[in-house]
C-alpha cells in the first residue's frame, strides 16, 4: 500500500528523496486520516529517519502527513505542536527532541515519541509495560550508552591524556549523560573536559578549545542534535586529525573513525508501525514503550588509516561491522 504525502513543502525540502513514497491526491482520498510529524531538527538530515518510519506505516494505508520542522531551534517547538493539535491530526509523531512539547500540547490526540531519556520519570507515561495515557514510543536510552562509548575510546587511545565530551545540555536526560560519562571516566582514570553543544556555532568552538588543549580525543554524546550534525563533526574530527566515537552507524559510514548504539532507522520505523496500528484502532495506553535490544558497534577502517592508528584486535573482533 501507498503512502500520500499531503505538503508540497516538505517535498520541495527533500527534493527527490519524497518521490520514494508515492503521491496520492486528496480529491481521490476523501477521508485519509492526517498524522501530524514534529521534529526539532531539520528534514535534510532526516531523509534516510524518514524513510525507515514510512516503511513503518505501510501496513495503514493511504495517510496524509502534516510535517512540522523546528530546524534546530527548540524553542519553536511548542507553537508547532499547537499548531499540529489546531488541525486536529488522528496521531501526533514527536522526534528529533519534540516529545515534551507534545506532550505539553495535547491530553487526547494519541501521540507516539521517540525519545533519549527516561519516559516514566518524564511524566510522558506511567510505566514501560501500560503507558495509561495517551502517548507511547520508543525509548532509545542514549543516556545510558556513554559510559560504554567512553570506555571503547579509551580502549582505542589507552594513552590519551585527555579526552573532550561533546554534550548537548538541552536534551532530556543529558544530566544522566553527564553523570555516566564522569563515572566510566573515574573507572578508566581518564580526565575528560565537557563541552556543551546546543547550536551550530558551538561545534568549531568546541573543537577550538580541544585543540588548543590538546585533547587526544573526542567522544560525542548521543542525541538528535548531534546526531544530525554528524557531517561536519565528521569534517572537523579529519581536520584536526583527532579520534572520534559517535553514537549512530550512519556517522561511521560518513567517515566517523567508530560508533556505538542502537540502530536509529529502525527506531523510526517502529515509531511508523505504532502510529499505523493506532489509526486502525489501537490505544496508546496498551501499546508498551519499546527499547532498543541490539547495539552495534561500526569501525572505520579507512578513516583509522588516515588518521596513522592501529585498531586493536580485541575491538576488531567485538566490531558489529568493519568499513574497509
Amino acid at each position: 500500500m501507498a503512502i500520500g504525502i499531503g505538503r508540497r513543502q516538505f517535498i520541495s525540502a527533500l527534493g527527490g528523496v519524497a518521490t520514494v513514497w508515492p503521491l496520492k491526491a486528496h480529491a481521490q482520498q476523501p477521508s485519509m486520516p492526517v498524522i501530524g510529524f514534529l521534529n526539532g531538527q531539520s528534514p535534510e538530515t532526516f531523509a534516510h529517519l524518514l524513510a525507515a518510519f514510512h516503511n513503518g506505516l505501510n501496513e495503514a494505508g493511504y495517510v496524509d502527513i502534516e510535517y512540522r520542522w523546528a530546524e534546530g531551534h527548540i524553542e519553536r517547538l511548542p507553537s508547532l505542536a499547537s499548531d499540529l493539535v489546531s488541525r486536529q491530526v488522528a496521531v501526533l509523531v514527536a522526534t528529533g527532541g519534540a516529545h515534551l512539547a507534545a506532550k505539553a500540547a495535547t491530553s487526547t490526540i494519541p501521540i507516539v515519541f521517540t525519545t533519549t531519556g527516561e519516559p516514566v520519570k518524564a511524566g510522558l507515561v506511567a510505566s514501560f509495560n501500560r503507558p495509561g495515557g495517551n502517548a507511547t514510543g520508543v525509548s532509545v536510552f542514549t543516556n545510558v550508552l556513554e559510559a560504554k562509548r567512553i570506555e571503547l575510546l579509551h580502549e582505542l587511545v589507552p594513552n590519551a591524556l585527555l579526552i573532550g565530551v561533546l554534550l548537548d545540555r538541552t536534551l532530556d536526560g543529558s544530566d544522566i549523560q553527564v553523570r555516566e560519562v564522569q563515572v566510566a571516566a573515574q573507572q578508566v582514570r581518564q580526565q575528560i573536559h565537557i563541552l556543551n553543544i546546543s547550536a551550530d556555532a558551538d561545534i568549531e568552538t568546541a573543537f577550538a578549545t580541544l585543540i588548543k588543549e590538546r585533547a587526544d580525543a573526542v567522544a560525542v554524546a548521543g542525541g538528535p542534535f548531534l546526531n544530525s550534525r554528524r557531517n561536519q563533526l565528521v569534517a572537523l574530527a579529519a581536520l584536526h586529525a583527532i579520534p572520534a566515537i559517535y553514537e549512530a552507524a550512519e556517522t561511521a559510514a560518513a567517515g566517523g573513525l567508530m560508533s556505538y548504539g542502537p540502530s536509529i532507522p529502525d527506531v523510526y520505523r517502529q515509531v511508523g508501525v505504532y502510529a499505523g496500528r493506532i489509526l486502525k484502532g489501537e490505544k496508546p495506553a496498551d501499546l508498551p514503550v519499546l527499547q532498543p535490544t541490539k547495539f552495534d558497534l561500526v569501525i572505520n577502517l579507512k578513516t583509522a588509516k588516515a588518521l596513522g592508528l592501529s585498531i586493536p584486535q580485541t575491538l576488531l573482533v567485538t566490531a558489529d561491522e568493519v568499513i574497509e
